[in-house]
């Protein structure tokens, strides 16, 4: 990213506008020891792309003749940027042809996710990042940074501070009885991966949910259904449902490759979670009178889109510096880590189509690009 060329090729992927909002949103207001916005991009995303210190990077940017500045100025600029950094994500989502907006309208949405990144060197240290993203701004509402040991720093809802009438997505990692009831304590709602050897069912008399007889009714792909559950957290009874949706044969082909793999590596599969992974599964406390089974389905697909570029951004977080001084800055460098994961992706799409040379053409008329030949 320090040559010329590859960072006019990576200008042609961001958002069109991504100066203007440089200067609205205040990234701009001081660009002491950068000579422009391309350079102060440039160099934070040097730091959060390649997983450098902040001295590190500042640096490697005064080697390759982008900046000259200090580790702190870099860090007040990255400050500066989180308002920016957020806006070219939630355009770059939208370029990627991802809707973040849910179909249950009227209700604020909340997606939560965790990741661990290893900070390098020997001595490296290991942290869990906690984060809250509103839909469809993008705007982190809630950042938490603690280690990957110890009591409380696994993921779990309880750690969240939730509205009443907001609907939280989730993944399964957070499918957990006592971490449901705070979501419902908030007289929030709650669409969360279903992890079925997690969550006790139960049915109306209080007896084990037969949800794999149930799901046995769904045999071809897209078959859906939905049935009411209660689950328990202390003398807490919670009413859900389970809304399920049968995977298509390739689906269902890759799932058993993954449980394979993870078999092989030395884990336990059962027939019974072989047998879960060929549906999707999800726990709502939205009631149907609320919200019908597509309708929760369509919610966590929403959810599901994201994690696609979770995936990426997991992979890019997994070795870095993250800044420690305030929440601010941290959040600053997920948006920032979350922007590289958008670039690759968009990068990923456009390069199957990316000419010979290595670069995109700006856009002419088609009389121009004939009269050229």
């Amino acid at each position: 990213m320090t040559g010329l060329d590859d960072w006019q090729i990576l200008v042609e992927l961001l958002p069109s506008e991504w100066r203007q909002l440089g200067r609205s949103s205040g990234a701009v207001r001081r660009l002491r020891g950068f000579s422009s916005l391309d350079a102060l991009l440039r160099t934070l995303l040097l730091h959060v792309g390649c997983g450098w210190s902040l001295r590190e990077t500042a640096v490697r940017a005064k080697l390759a003749g982008i900046a000259e500045v200090s580790d702190v100025t870099l860090l007040n600029r990255l400050r500066d940027a989180e308002n920016w950094l957020g806006q070219m994500c939630e355009r770059l989502w939208k370029d990627n042809g991802v809707q973040l907006v849910s179909t249950l309208a009227g209700r604020p949405v909340r997606l939560l996710d965790a990741t661990v990144i290893c900070e390098p060197g020997k001595t490296g240290s290991q942290w869990r990042i906690h984060y809250s993203l509103r839909l469809p701004t993008l705007e982190c509402d809630q950042f938490d940074l603690t280690s990957t040991r110890g009591a409380g720093v696994a993921e779990r809802l309880g750690r969240f501070h939730f509205q009443a009438g907001e609907l939280v997505l989730a993944d399964a990692g957070y499918c957990h009885p006592a971490g449901i009831a705070a979501v419902v304590a908030a007289k929030a709602d709650l669409c969360v991966r279903l992890s079925p050897h997690g969550l006790s069912l139960l049915d109306e008399h209080d007896k084990p949910f037969p949800l794999l007889k149930r799901l046995a009714r769904l045999r071809k792909a897209g078959d859906w259904a939905d049935w009411p559950v209660l689950i328990k957290s202390g003398e807490a009874r919670i009413n859900g449902r389970i809304c399920a949706i049968r995977k298509s044969r390739e689906a269902i082909a890759r799932a058993q490759r993954r449980l394979t793999l993870k078999q092989q590596s030395g884990k336990s599969v059962g027939p019974t979670t072989r047998k879960y992974a060929e549906y999707v599964l999800v726990f709502t406390t939205l009631p149907a009178s609320e919200a019908t089974v597509d309708e929760v389905l369509e919610a966590y697909r929403l959810r599901w889109q994201v994690e696609l570029t979770f995936k990426r951004l997991k992979s890019i977080a997994q070795i870095g510096h993250v800044p420690k001084h305030d929440d601010q800055s941290s959040r600053a460098w997920l948006y920032g880590k979350l922007l590289v994961a958008l670039l690759s992706q968009k990068l990923a799409r456009v390069g199957k189509s990316i000419s010979p040379w290595g670069y995109l053409l700006p856009q002419a008329p088609h009389t121009q690009s004939m009269a050229r030949i």
